[in-house]
């Protein structure tokens, strides 16, 4: 059974490469999977991007007996390298069917392409860095993804094993189990909240959709400043946070995305998506014409449950139990509006700061992703690989 390796190279290449899980998934066995929306991969991939005004990335599919079986994408990002003062590679997009050779070829395709770029090891996934989707799913596989949160069958692990890569650092994915019966925010959380509202003058508010150039600013600078000593975190350019917001924007319910200031000045922010999954779901195709906006649009009010995808506090206002007042003021939301068994992810596995304060809110770790790592070898001789 041949099996053929090869970079993209033109736009007939990149639309295989893009339809690759809808090739390698069964829906019948992987009931789980949602199809993601074409167009954000495309997004993501487009040397448009401004994220590839300091990186590059080389794409690369296998095909075994002229079928489509995996693909991945080799990715130099010098932001993080300068950043970290590294020396490090990525990979990312990785798709693969339970195919031993086809994901080592894979993986040696991709480190080919950082070792000509002078790049020593590399570490994935990221899609295309920590900023963006990342991780493979180790645990909790029999529960649906959460919006712009990977799933892959469990024989992935396996295959990057096998291609040579070693877990590096695990992220975890925490269900809020508000709409429990009974579930209630235990009392000496909800006391230690209400202490730090008193002594500090901090005023939660909405972002502002109508002044959004003006929040993306105040936004950018949080997230960059919060962030900033988290393993593996790269800043985010100014160009490329707009580009993210302008991409959430026509999602954003303003309740779920607002700014904590103290004496009037910008302390911290949050952020939470409705699950749009569960409307990718149904589009099912990817595509969304000529119906999919349509259920897009008019689904979103409809959903009850969500994820906490970033909350982000400035290092000098950590000490003062801000983190216990937004955590208060989530669930406080969350119960008026009626919310379900939220999502905060991802959690790096080690960070005792956002680990614990969960779990004494009754947060329950239910699902778990892994990055990886492994050194870089050399290119092959030729960008294709066959064999019989």
């Amino acid at each position: 059974m041949s099996l053929e390796v090869f970079p993209i190279r033109n736009g007939r290449d990149l639309r295989r490469f893009i339809d690759v899980p809808w090739r390698i998934h069964d829906p019948s066995r992987h009931p789980q999977w949602v199809p993601p929306l074409r167009a954000m991969v495309r997004g993501a991939l487009d040397e448009r991007h401004p994220f590839y005004q300091r990186g590059a990335r080389e794409l690369f599919i296998a095909m075994r007996n002229g079928r489509p079986v995996g693909r991945i994408a080799a990715i130099r990002n010098e932001a993080h390298n300068e950043f970290h003062g590294d020396d490090l590679g990525f990979f990312g997009f990785f798709e693969c069917a339970d195919d031993q050779e086809a994901a080592s070829a894979l993986v040696d395709a991709a480190s080919g392409w950082l070792a000509e770029h002078g790049l020593t090891a590399m570490r994935g996934p990221v899609s295309p860095s920590t900023n963006y989707e990342i991780g493979t799913l180790v645990d909790g596989f029999e529960h649906q993804p959460q919006v712009m949160t990977p799933w892959n069958p469990p024989h992935v692990d396996a295959l990057l094993k096998g291609a040579g890569f070693a877990g590096v650092k695990d992220l975890i994915g925490y269900r809020i189990p508000l709409g429990d019966p009974g579930y209630a925010l235990p009392e000496r959380y909800a006391s230690i909240a209400a202490k730090a509202r008193e002594n500090t003058n901090v005023r939660f508010r909405n972002v502002d959709l109508k002044h959004f150039d003006r929040e993306i600013s105040i936004c950018w600078d949080v997230y960059n400043a919060a962030w900033e000593r988290n393993w593996g975190f790269v800043p985010m350019s100014r160009a490329e946070f707009e580009q993210l917001g302008r991409e959430l924007k026509p999602v954003l319910q303003p309740q779920w995305a607002f700014v904590a200031e103290i004496d009037g000045v910008p302390a911290g922010f949050m952020l939470a998506l409705p699950d749009l999954n569960r409307i990718f779901k149904r589009i099912g195709t990817g595509r969304l014409l000529p119906t999919g906006i349509f259920r897009l649009l008019t689904g979103v009010s409809s959903l009850r449950t969500g994820r906490v995808m970033a909350l982000g506090i400035k290092r000098e206002y950590r000490s003062n139990g801000l983190f216990a007042l937004f955590v208060h003021e989530i669930v406080t939301r969350a119960q008026r509006f009626g919310a379900i068994g939220p999502e905060a992810s991802w959690i790096l596995e080690d960070n005792v700061l956002m680990n614990r304060p969960l779990l004494a809110i009754g947060a329950q770790p239910y699902r778990r992703w892994r990055l990886y790592e492994r050194p870089v070898v050399a290119a092959h001789a030729s960008a294709s690989r066959k064999t019989a």
